[in-house]
């Protein structure tokens, strides 16, 4: 079932189910636990997307809250995205920047 899903500047949709989100905030990065909100709008309204330099269908999507980014890594299948994972980081990783606001 799906948790949230929003439209991304590039035109397609990203999603997650509540279960993965709570692997996410409990397995992966438990710091962003409460961030359901700016996760959304960092897929939707992004500073900048990047290509993963490792996978061409792995997107990552930043935008800056305060002195910290928040990062959301999403697969992108069939005009279709999933959330792989979201962190908080000081840095944008280096890729192939494909959008920029």
């Amino acid at each position: 079932m799906i948790y949230f899903q929003v439209k991304t500047p590039l035109g397609f949709f990203v999603s997650t189910t509540r279960a993965y989100w709570n692997r996410i905030i409990t397995l992966k990065h438990p710091s962003m636990r409460g961030s359901e909100d700016n996760v959304q709008k960092t897929l939707s309204y992004p500073d900048e997307i990047r290509r993963s330099r490792q996978d061409k269908n792995v997107l990552l999507f930043y935008k800056r809250y305060g002195s910290i980014f928040i990062c959301v890594v999403i697969r992108w299948h069939n005009n279709r995205g999933f959330i792989i994972t979201t962190y908080k980081t000081t840095k944008i990783k280096e890729g192939e920047s494909i959008w920029q606001k």
